[in-house]
């Protein structure tokens, strides 16, 4: 009786819950020219926050991104807005964010 229930109410509440997303942003330094910053994003279904934190695990505990140019990657969940849940940072991140926003304006 209780699976009976499970597999009535899993399918009337999955469109209510929040999608998740990994977030790889790398920056790139050449001297003399602007920063280029490149996002790549794993988007995953409604309610796979497991599959959506062990992703991140094993993408923040790789030797290759560890390795690589300045890297920061985020967990996030999308409900309505966007939220970060978890945020790694390997290298100078916060300098060159704010020197990335600053060429903007």
């Amino acid at each position: 009786m209780k699976k009976l229930l499970q597999k009535v109410v899993k399918p009337l509440v999955t469109p209510f819950k929040a999608k998740y997303e990994v977030v790889c942003t790398t920056y790139q330094v050449i001297p003399g020219l602007p920063v280029n910053k490149n996002e790549s994003r794993h988007q995953f279904e409604r309610g796979a926050v497991l599959e959506a934190r062990e992703f991140y695990s094993k993408v923040v505990t790789s030797d290759m991104t560890r390795t690589m140019a300045p890297v920061e990657v985020q967990l996030r969940k999308i409900y309505l807005g966007g939220k970060t849940i978890e945020q790694a940072e390997f290298g100078p991140v916060a300098q060159l964010r704010q020197a990335v926003n600053g060429k903007k304006k």
